[in-house]
């Protein structure tokens, strides 16, 4: 395979990670931020809060980046990215919502796991388009990846 075509596949996916990497950069800064503020005005429950959010953002972080990276290879650069900027965004809720109160968090934390399992789904359906090549000779690539870019667009609702 010819390395322009690879790049061509997998530009949008290196553009995501590299902003959830700036988004991890801003929430470490944050957490510095409130440390610093903290050791000076002897308040720790806003500097737990703004570390717990960011540790629960990092466990997060690998299957986010491993489903994204897997339906993208596997069945279509263009939904997985756009799956990963939603969420992005919903990881940015998140976070400012467990700097309020734990409560306002819970909307973003269920929009990243309906997020994180479509990207799931898209992995499964992308191997399993890919064995049904592989095996019997049958392609629904393209079938498939109509499909997941309309359901896609599906993930904006609340």
């Amino acid at each position: 395979m010819d390395s322009g075509k690879v790049v061509e596949n997998i530009y949008l996916l290196v553009i995501v990670t590299l902003i959830s990497v700036l988004q991890n950069a801003l929430f470490a800064q944050k957490v510095e931020k409130e440390c610093n503020q903290c050791s000076q005005n002897a308040q720790k429950s806003a500097f737990e809060r703004v570390a717990c959010a960011n540790r629960n953002c990092m466990d997060a972080y690998p299957t986010f980046l491993a489903v994204m990276w897997c339906a993208g290879l596997c069945l279509s650069q263009a939904p997985a990215a756009f799956a990963g900027i939603i969420y992005l965004v919903v990881r940015q809720k998140y976070f400012v919502g467990y700097m309020g109160q734990t409560s306002q968090s819970t909307p973003g934390y269920l929009f990243g796991k309906r997020i994180i399992f479509f990207l799931f789904l898209m992995c499964v359906v992308g191997i399993f388009n890919y064995l049904l090549t592989r095996h019997y000779g049958s392609d629904y690539k393209e079938y498939v990846e109509t499909i997941t870019s309309a359901a896609s667009a599906l993930l904006l609702l609340p």
